[in-house]
């Protein structure tokens, strides 16, 4: 590798602490408090159980962290991107045209839907953690821990619209030094104790199980926040790279995590009383609150982290068509996947701050947490093995024993979570449920939709030929967009039933979106001329692209179909549905559905187009 491709990766780690590793990386702020103090199955501390759950966190990190993520998952990208979405993006494609299909887009939809559950505990649970610090600090600080995290978080949200180009490249040294402190408290500690190193043979998580399987089982449901962020490893790798986001792991991130864990191991074999807060206390007095001050910036940083994924998968839900449209802002006229949505930042602000007062402190929340992240694991297992299958090309045999191996340990952890289902893991399954619902309605919706207006219209080879004399012209161009370019638009119908004439040129304007991220520009437009009037134009977008339709049509010149915005006119259909007994979906999803419709955003909003360019035309559809 050259100088300067080793010094622009380098670049790409550093950027990569601030963006990824931000959850996982502030996971040590209450995990060893979860596991020995917790409200739900705290272990004795005993010289035995801290050497065990030591064991039991390295080697989790080694295996499901490292193993599974960061060397075998991290391979299933789609065209460079990761996450959920993309992962079901890429199986559908390989798996398309088997019986099992909708069951795997049934399993990628809601581990996707997890995923918002997973967005909205982490900013309340890392933030609260970190301003808890202040009572150690002093107890007077007491009665201000909650309003002091609600107003950090409401002040992180507020802050969302002004984009994240400007603060965004002080993360990744802000993360640096926090990764840093961790080691150094940690290694400053484990000298005092070096005996905690011995927890890095596995021989002490299995002699921890053996001597009690049911406290052992148990304390896997506290455990598992050692993991939480590791889904982020591979939903963030498309904004920088396999290479760089591993440099980071194994540079920095994984060193600072095991030294800080074994660090509060050791500070409780010496002094167990220590548990009150274990991290906080592995700091000098003098250092605790600049320790408080950094620990809540890397929490903002982690929170920031989760709220921008958000963004981006509901932008993906849209694309591929889950979701309804939404207002989508640009934050950075650089990067492209700078993206922020108000009606989604509003309402995790809101589910946050519920959050945060609800549940009203950091312990009673991890009960909460790790069931969306290891429900999501288990999902991301199940289909990386349909993955290496049909896109890799294993066998059965390397196939099961690879994926199966992982597929063991995450349905573990995801059983032992599954028992605080009514200690706060109700949470994120009601919020992943409802989102489910939700986008599966939204879906099953649309293309009900479409099924009742292909049965009511016109084929448009017909419509082009009824039409080729007679009919009086208007000059410029129309366009008219549709999901199906084979038969006529609505909008089309009612245009020529209204103005008694036909554009110049008319276009039959369909978007497609595909399994792959991005689309290239000399690729993303098919241009078929009809005859000296009609025009068919296919604009193909990624499911991360963002759609800027009079961009796209610029493309067209290329093509021997040259435009002019000023001359050209946008006619929209906009439908007015009435719900139906007896359909093919359900009363109250088809309620649910219209409703979904009513409120979505326009589609000349979502497609930039210019509003005083834009006609739109009205019908009445019977569902």
């Amino acid at each position: 590798m050259s100088e300067h491709n080793k010094s622009s990766q380098s670049v790409l780690a550093l950027a990569a602490l601030g963006v990824v590793y931000g959850d996982i990386g502030t996971s040590p702020l209450y995990t060893i408090k979860e596991i020995f103090a917790g409200a739900h199955h705290p272990v004795p501390i005993t010289p035995d159980n801290i050497l065990g759950i030591l064991s039991l966190i390295f080697w989790s990190l080694i295996i499901v962290v490292t193993l599974k993520y960061v060397i075998f998952v991290m391979r299933a990208d789609n065209r460079g991107e990761g996450g959920i979405m993309a992962l079901m993006a890429l199986v559908l494609r390989g798996a398309a045209d088997q019986p099992y299909a909708k069951l795997l887009m049934l399993l990628g939809l809601f581990g996707a839907a997890l995923f918002y559950g997973d967005s909205v505990i982490t900013p309340a649970i890392s933030v609260l953690s970190a301003v808890e610090g202040l009572e150690i600090v002093t107890p007077a600080f007491k009665p201000y821990i909650l309003p002091i995290a609600i107003a950090v978080l409401i002040g992180l949200f507020l802050m969302q619209k002004y984009g994240t180009s400007r603060i965004g490249k002080l993360f990744g040294p802000i993360m640096v030094l926090w990764f840093s402190c961790l080691g150094i408290l940690g290694l400053i500690n484990i000298a005092n104790s070096p005996q905690v190193l011995a927890a890095l043979n596995p021989i002490y998580a299995l002699r921890y199980f053996i001597t009690d399987p049911v406290l052992g089982f148990f304390s896997l449901g506290a455990s598992v926040l050692a993991l939480t962020g590791a889904e982020a490893l591979y939903a963030d790798m498309g904004h920088f790279g396999r290479k760089p986001v591993q440099m980071a792991w194994f540079g920095l991130v994984l060193p600072g995590l095991v030294l800080n864990y074994y660090g509060q191991g050791s500070l409780l074999l010496s002094h167990p009383e220590a548990i009150a807060n274990p991290f906080y206390l592995l700091a000098p007095n003098w250092a605790l609150l600049p320790m408080v001050m950094l620990a809540t910036v890397a929490t903002v940083i982690a929170s920031q982290a989760v709220i921008s994924g958000t963004y981006s998968i509901t932008q993906q839900a849209m694309q591929l068509g889950y979701a309804p449209r939404m207002e989508v802002q640009h934050t950075s006229g650089q990067e492209i996947g700078q993206i922020y949505l108000p009606g989604m930042n509003y309402a995790l602000m809101v589910a946050v701050a519920v959050l945060v007062i609800g549940f009203g402190s950091s312990s009673k929340l991890a009960a909460a947490y790790g069931i969306a992240v290891t429900g999501t694991m288990v999902i991301t297992t199940l289909l990386a093995f349909v993955v290496v299958r049909k896109s890799w090309g294993w066998g059965w045999v390397p196939s099961v024993a690879v994926a199966g191996a992982f597929l063991v340990v995450d349905l573990v952890y995801f059983s032992a979570n599954l028992v605080k289902v009514h200690e706060g893991g109700w949470f994120p399954l009601l919020l992943g449920l409802g989102v489910f619902t939700l986008m599966l309605t939204w879906k099953q919706g649309r293309q009900l939709l479409y099924k009742r207006i292909s049965t009511e219209a016109m084929p448009l080879m017909q419509f082009v030929e009824n039409t080729a004399s007679g009919v009086n012209s208007i000059s410029g161009t129309a366009i008219f967009m549709t999901p199906n370019a084979e038969m006529t638009p609505h909008a089309l119908l009612h245009s020529l039933k209204h103005y008694k004439s036909l554009h110049d040129r008319i276009i039959i304007l369909t978007v497609e979106t595909l399994d792959f991220p991005h689309v290239e520009d000399d690729q993303r437009i098919v241009v078929n001329q009809i005859n000296n009037r009609f025009y068919r134009v296919k604009v193909k977008f990624g499911f991360m692209d963002q759609p800027d339709l009079p961009k796209a049509i610029a493309g067209c010149a290329s093509q021997g179909l040259p435009l002019e915005l000023m001359e050209t006119s946008f006619f929209l259909g906009r439908e007015t549905l009435i719900p139906k007994i007896g359909s093919e979906m359900s009363l109250w999803r088809e309620k649910l559905f219209v409703t979904m419709f009513r409120n979505a955003g326009s589609a000349a909003s979502y497609f930039r187009i210019p509003p005083n360019r834009v006609v739109e035309l009205g019908s009445q559809v019977v569902l």
